[in-house]
């Protein structure tokens, strides 16, 4: 990573494509990002202390360390981190509330609980973050294990006029049926996304 600016933006890799998005639509040049491992999320207990890591490493290179992440599945590690260090980060449980806006996220989840939430980068790498990285493709008696609360998977579409968008339809479907799960998909674009970042001011040079 390149400092490039006042403002350091720690997140989560999951969300890092639409991040990017964002800071080069309203030209934030005075960001830079330091992303970490999208599949932590499978190893939630390494997320806090990398993120206090980072941190340290940074603290006093930035006028200004902010955090890109929800929750996690941290169990409030990552905001006993972020308390210390007197840091903000994006409210929610999870990124997938950033996307879809967090009242649309609330109303989801209180719909219908069982839901496996699909983000575009999900999509694009279900196989190796769901499928192989929790021993699905190996063991296929775990898919039953892990996902057998579930009772539909969600796609959260944040580019629906990208080229990609038919495939990425397919792939989501293809996700879903690999799940033996129904699925239902909510155009978001990066509107809930922007205005999710704007409530800790990154606009602020």
């Amino acid at each position: 990573m390149t400092n490039t600016g006042t403002t350091l933006i720690i997140a989560c890799g999951a969300i890092a494509h639409e991040l990017v998005s964002v800071i080069k639509l309203n030209q934030l040049d005075h960001i830079s990002i330091q992303c970490l491992p999208a599949a932590w999320h499978n190893t939630p207990d390494k997320i806090a202390p990398a993120v206090e890591a980072k941190i340290l490493e940074f603290k006093g290179q930035f006028k200004r360390i902010l955090i890109a992440y929800g929750d996690c599945g941290t169990g409030g590690l990552l905001d006993s981190v972020i308390e210390r260090h007197a840091i903000e980060r994006l409210p929610g449980d999870h990124c997938y509330s950033f996307f879809a806006g967090q009242s649309v996220f609330d109303e989801m989840a209180d719909r219908e609980l069982g839901t496996f939430y699909l983000t575009d980068y999900l999509v694009d790498h279900f196989e190796r973050l769901v499928l192989q990285d929790l021993g699905i493709n190996d063991h296929p008696e775990l898919r039953d294990m892990y996902f057998a609360n579930y009772t539909r998977v969600m796609y959260l579409c944040q580019t629906p006029d990208n080229k990609t968008y038919k495939a990425r339809m397919q792939k989501a479907q293809a996700a879903a049926d690999a799940l033996n799960l129904p699925l239902e998909t909510h155009v978001t674009g990066l509107a809930p996304f922007e205005h999710a970042l704007r409530t800790i001011a990154i606009t602020a040079a």
